[in-house]
């Protein structure tokens, strides 16, 4: 039986809390996994999330706050329906029972005309009446703590009298439409309390897929976040039936939770309506524009920043603090304005305290972080918040790349660093979670400075560390382990931020690029299988160089590059002329050498030493295909038999046969320039006049006769 919306609405007027909580318990129940909304009910929801508004600043029983709060959530999925929650004093007020209670701006109450747009239809001069016993409009500010309920006042949390302080300030000229950023990955939108990955193919385009980059590299998930869809199934939202809905169908993210209610219970109440607030404020923020624009405006970064950092003191964090990254990571992603803001207001640095305390990190010596190896692996909850902090890390640093940081701004991203080397080498509950858990790492790591990573390597060697030429490589193994996971399983638009991070390393560090180079391009042996073929490292990434994607091609072009010294002989021993050659023509490099200048410029400085060829490919090398890579089997002499004169007439039908295809604009012969780039030939073959051919042609025609 579908709930009454309108027998909700009268009982909000007349202010009988226990009808509302007995009304919106049953809404709760029969809407919590519903994501599809009839459309004919629109105006009703729209009715009810403004009088629900208007109801949660009265002096509210924390049982029933906490119910309306849940209403409220399940409403602000629908981008339909989201007018009334995208006005300032929902916002404002969601946030004070959020916890947000810094605000820098002069707040004026009951001045929000948009929200009364929605209530034309429901008499509120119930709720009036009990605000007017009050004396006058600034008494609820004012009040003392409320007599008929069990509500404690917190300086972090509104009271139920409290949150009538959360009302709209003047409105203000609203900004212009933001671009998305990139992000770690895809941007998920709260429901229930889960993350529902999203499909933004567009902006995932831009997402973290490595920033990087000269022109054929771009960033994250958003890329920044990502990844996997949870399973939606297609209903019909249009029904004609008043109570018809569509529910979600429960994704492998939510299989297996217990209900809400009863994870919530035990916990304090302060707690469970904050968490409510915040998974509002999320979903309001991620499906309305407007709303974005307004919290801008708000400086709702602020309040919740101080929030974060007032956190980051506790001994713990609370319940509420994945949702608070989440809007936070929202805010930064969906606001160009909000990353700046953050970055200038330190946020690089709050986050990262923020993430020490999330993964308890202990220090050694200096950009040392201690790793315990009986420690048990990091639960789900604690990776989930570690993940948030992670995307919004890359929103506000993946600009900086390209910046040279002054001394406290290195030292701040050296100590980050060797934070996020430690999360590369952490264990999660689950070979999934800790896969995630280094695809956010690999990104923010790919978006800091490049001469601040060098603590990835200044870890002193220990029992069980990797080492080569003295050098601790258990980073660099496990990034070459994360590469060849997500080259083994396909997810190719997943690989450039690892790519670029491990090429422009390698540029960096001779150790790091000894290394990569003898786990992925060792000694030549087997030039009997060409070199895109076999399921080896090498031959992944040769066959990635002529993938459709031009960023991925592009990446694992240069991470081969950089393993060959970007010398162009060795790439084409390793890759093939044939895979090569497209990319060498971009580089200027097809008339051979190495290179140098711009793109190499970045750590690029490489020994002299020669390449050593095993004893099986020094016995086929002179047999060996340069286009193909491999030994071909030998092919009969098609000219074997014919006398100089015939040769020289083959050879001149076929220039012929050029010329007509170049005349005709089938084909446009081309060159190799002296700078090792493509050009067309100038009209070289077209030098063969006609009169050429048709004497040639008339030769022919005799010998026939």
């Amino acid at each position: 039986m579908a709930v009454d919306m309108e027998r909700i609405i009268q009982c909000i007027k007349e202010g009988d809390q226990d009808s509302v909580q007995a009304q919106l318990q049953e809404y709760n129940i029969q809407y919590s996994e519903c994501f599809f909304f009839n459309v004919e009910e629109k105006e009703r929801r729209k009715s009810l999330a403004a009088a629900l508004i208007r109801f949660i600043r009265m002096q509210l029983q924390p049982g029933v706050l906490i119910v309306c709060l849940r209403s409220l959530r399940i409403l602000s999925r629908d981008r339909q329906a989201l007018a009334p929650l995208v006005t300032d004093m929902a916002l404002l007020t969601l946030a004070r029972y959020g916890g947000i209670t810094s605000f820098p701006l002069t707040l004026e109450e009951d001045r929000d005309i948009e929200l009364y747009t929605y209530v034309n239809n429901v008499d509120i001069s119930a709720i009036d009446v009990q605000n007017d016993t009050k004396s006058g409009p600034r008494a609820e500010l004012n009040a003392a703590a409320p007599a008929a309920t069990n509500i404690k006042t917190d300086t972090d949390s509104p009271s139920m009298h409290a949150a009538t302080a959360a009302v709209t300030i003047t409105k203000t000229q609203t900004q212009s439409s933001p671009n998305a950023a990139p992000c770690a990955e895809t941007f998920p939108s709260i429901h229930d309390g889960k993350a529902e990955d999203v499909d933004k193919t567009d902006r995932h385009a831009k997402n973290a897929k490595g920033t990087r980059s000269g022109s054929h590299h771009i960033d994250a998930n958003s890329n920044a976040e990502s990844n996997t869809m949870e399973a939606l199934t297609e209903h019909d939202c249009t029904n004609t039936r008043p109570d018809a809905h569509s529910v979600l169908t429960r994704g492998k993210r939510d299989s297996g939770r217990e209900r809400e209610e009863e994870d919530e219970e035990g916990q304090d109440e302060r707690e469970v309506w904050r968490k409510e607030a915040m998974k509002a404020l999320c979903n309001i923020i991620y499906n309305s524009q407007k709303a974005q624009e307004r919290a801008s405006i708000l400086r709702l970064l602020s309040g919740l920043s101080e929030r974060l950092k007032k956190g980051t003191q506790a001994p713990e964090p609370s319940s509420s603090q994945f949702y608070e990254l989440r809007l936070l990571f929202l805010l930064t992603a969906l606001r160009p304005e909000l990353r700046a803001q953050l970055h200038q207001e330190r946020g690089v640095s709050m986050l990262t305290t923020a993430l020490e305390q999330c993964l308890e990190v202990q220090w050694g010596e200096e950009y040392e972080v201690l790793i315990d190896p009986t420690a048990r692996p990091v639960s789900k909850e604690v990776s989930q918040r570690a993940m948030e902090i992670l995307k919004t890390l890359f929103n506000i640093t993946y600009s900086v790349r390209r910046q040279k940081p002054d001394e406290e701004d290195a030292a701040l991203y050296r100590h980050l660093a060797a934070v996020l080397r430690h999360c590369l080498l952490l264990l999660c509950d689950g070979e999934e979670r800790t896969e995630e858990l280094q695809g956010h790492t690999v990104n923010v790591l790919s978006a800091l400075p490049l001469q601040c990573l060098d603590v990835l390597l200044s870890v002193r060697l220990s029992e069980g560390s990797r080492e080569w030429e003295g050098v601790n490589m258990d980073c660099v193994h496990t990034l070459l382990v994360f590469m060849q996971k997500r080259l083994d399983r396909g997810q190719k638009e997943k690989l450039t931020p690892v790519l670029n991070l491990l090429m422009e390393s390698s540029r960096a560090h001779k150790e790091t690029r000894h290394y990569l180079r003898q786990q992925i391009l060792p000694p030549l042996r087997d030039v009997a299988n060409r070199p895109e073929q076999g399921p080896t490292v090498r031959g992944q990434l040769v066959r990635l160089m002529t993938h459709v994607d031009t960023d991925i091609k592009y990446c694992s072009a240069e991470l081969l590059f950089v393993l060959c010294k970007e010398n162009v002989s060795r790439f084409v021993k390793y890759t093939g002329y044939g895979n090569a050659a497209g990319l060498l023509a971009a580089w200027g490099l097809l008339s051979g050498g190495s290179r140098v200048g711009a793109r190499s410029a970045v750590g690029g400085q490489y020994s002299s030493d020669s390449d050593s060829d095993t004893e099986e490919y020094r016995q086929a090398k002179g047999r060996i295909n340069p286009v193909t890579g491999r030994v071909e089997e030998e092919q009969p002499d098609p000219m074997e038999g014919m006398t100089e004169e015939e040769k020289e007439e083959e050879a001149r039908k076929l220039i012929n046969m050029f010329n007509r295809l170049s005349h005709d604009n089938i084909i446009q012969p081309m060159g190799v320039t002296t700078d090792g780039r493509l050009a067309p030939l100038s009209g070289q073959l077209r030098d063969c006049t006609l009169e050429e051919e048709r004497e040639s042609e008339g030769g022919s025609e005799e010998e026939i006769d």
